[in-house]
């Protein structure tokens, strides 16, 4: 089988993530503006590479204050990296995937693994072809430099080290240029 190659559809994807803020509630952000790829050999995906970014000016937290506070040097240092950016390959184990690579923040390049709900390639009315991903996983802000804290004087931790990755991702299926091989 020769190579798909694969892109975002951003119509129908999302990138979220989730912190504990006060350890009592959560807050949820997106980033707006991301694109990514994939290559696959194969129509599970497995061992398909993948590239990912996402542009940190838009974060959105529902609340301007605290995405600008988020962009500044306190956090992503939006200004000094723009991007956040993935790359790695997608890992089928029996009936499990996962998406492994490196995750790259603030200048800060980590290993991380990914846990991943695929649901299948489908036909959409307009004779593309689709493919829908649950992404899922955490990682610890400081390990890549966001290292802001604060406690309430009451001793409470104002945001927490760890974030939930949440990804909901549709690929859209990359037709074959005239005259290439398929």
């Amino acid at each position: 089988m020769s190579t798909a190659k694969w892109t975002i559809d951003p119509t129908h994807s999302e990138v979220s993530f989730k912190v504990k803020h006060l350890v009592i509630s959560t807050v949820t952000g997106y980033f707006k503006k991301f694109e990514g790829s994939a290559e696959s050999n194969s129509d599970d995906f497995d061992g398909a590479k993948v590239n990912f970014s996402a542009e940190i000016d838009s974060i959105d937290t529902n609340q301007s204050d605290r995405d600008n506070h988020l962009k500044s040097a306190d956090f992503f240092d939006a200004a000094n990296h723009p991007k956040l950016s993935f790359e790695g390959t997608v890992q089928k184990n029996g009936g499990d995937y996962k998406l492994v690579g490196d995750l790259t923040m603030r200048g800060t390049t980590k290993a991380v693994e990914l846990d991943v709900d695929f649901g299948g390639v489908a036909g959409d009315p307009y004779g593309q072809t689709k493919a829908g991903f649950e992404i899922e996983g955490k990682v610890n802000r400081k390990d890549f430099g966001l290292t802001w804290s604060a406690v309430t004087e009451a001793g409470n931790v104002v945001v927490s080290d760890q974030v939930r990755l949440l990804l909901s991702v549709q690929l859209v299926k990359q037709a074959v240029a005239e005259g290439a091989s398929a």
